[in-house]
């Protein structure tokens, strides 16, 4: 199928999958890419800056910014909104800029789009239902009720619910995407799985909250992105479809993988107090995106995909170096 279009605005494309995505519309599609993006701690010039050249251009700015959002998005013929605030540890301590990125700015792109009448397609999570119970067998689905938990999953929840009712009410052309974790190359140092492959690499020891029973679904970024094109090209307006490789790990396997492929004894991590409202377990059930648009994942063993993401850090150490100092300064005042 043709790609339904020649300029894509990616709001937070300096980011960890933004920009993964750009790469993944670059090798798939003739389409040029503007990507702006606040370069705030999760967004770097140097994740994308081998690509920057014809086909990509940055702009350096807020989603929020109603002004030139409105601008920006009236030079292309789709959006695909990647820009939030994400990490969970930083919404508990400071829950003011997930409400301003992840609720105004949506306010500010949605209003853009009805104004320039330009098709968006929405990034959202699975955080926003809640968890499940270690014993339930069910999975997240298209109809599962929203539940969030966390001022994060809040406020995408409240990004969601915002661009069904611009959809619903001023009739604007646009789809959402709930995915489960993702992992894989450009990932800032403070997320689960990256955190754990630097320090291995810098000889210190992962660190779990609680006992590491808590469950996720892990994806590979590059499925991610071959799945937001599919919904791209052959989603149906209005829908929301849920991205999911059936990745189910907990947290402990995850560690004990990571050792064990960097060659380190699987019992070499330490358990620290785990963190206020920790959800249990995560669990996506993308059967409507398989059935319906016939997509499936390239990384259907997890550890395949675990493996080629160390390689990738462990090649590409002065990416993450300076964000890991950092990082790591935070959660020695945090205890974590």
């Amino acid at each position: 199928m043709v790609f339904p279009a020649k300029r894509v605005l990616v709001p937070g494309g300096a980011g960890f999958i933004g920009s993964n995505f750009v790469r993944h519309v670059l090798a798939q599609t003739d389409a040029s890419v503007t990507i702006l993006d606040a370069l705030t701690y999760a967004g770097s010039l140097t994740t994308v800056e081998n690509i920057l050249g014809d086909r990509v251009s940055f702009v350096r700015g807020r989603i929020e910014d109603h002004a030139l959002v409105d601008q920006l998005v009236s030079e292309h013929d789709l959006v695909v909104n990647f820009a939030a605030e994400s990490h969970n540890d930083n919404s508990i301590s400071d829950p003011s800029s997930f409400v301003k990125t992840n609720v105004s700015g949506t306010f500010a792109l949605l209003e853009a789009v009805r104004n320039h009448d330009v098709r968006l397609h929405h990034i959202s999570t699975d955080e926003v239902f809640g968890d499940l119970d270690f014993d339930d067998a069910s999975k997240f689905t298209e109809s599962t009720s929203y539940n969030p938990s966390s001022p994060y999953s809040a406020t995408k929840a409240a990004s969601d619910f915002l661009v069904r009712a611009w959809v619903h009410t001023y009739g604007i052309r646009a789809t959402i995407s709930n995915c489960s974790n993702n992992y894989g190359p450009y990932q800032h140092v403070e997320k689960f799985i990256p955190r754990q492959i630097t320090n291995v690499l810098l000889g210190v020891r992962p660190r779990l909250y609680g006992t590491g029973r808590n469950i996720r679904d892990w994806i590979h970024v590059d499925d991610h992105s071959s799945a937001v094109l599919r919904i791209i090209e052959a989603g149906r307006l209005g829908q929301t479809y849920l991205i999911g490789a059936n990745g189910e790990r907990s947290n402990l396997e995850v560690v004990q993988e990571i050792l064990r492929l960097m060659g380190k004894p699987i019992d070499e991590f330490d358990l620290v107090n785990d963190r206020p409202g920790h959800d249990r377990r995560y669990a996506i059930d993308a059967s409507a995106l398989r059935d319906e648009l016939g997509w499936s994942p390239a990384f259907t063993d997890f550890c395949v995909g675990l493996e080629a993401t160390i390689d990738w850090y462990r090649n590409n150490g002065t990416w993450w170096a300076d964000q890991k100092t950092s990082t790591e300064a935070f959660y020695a005042r945090t205890g974590h």
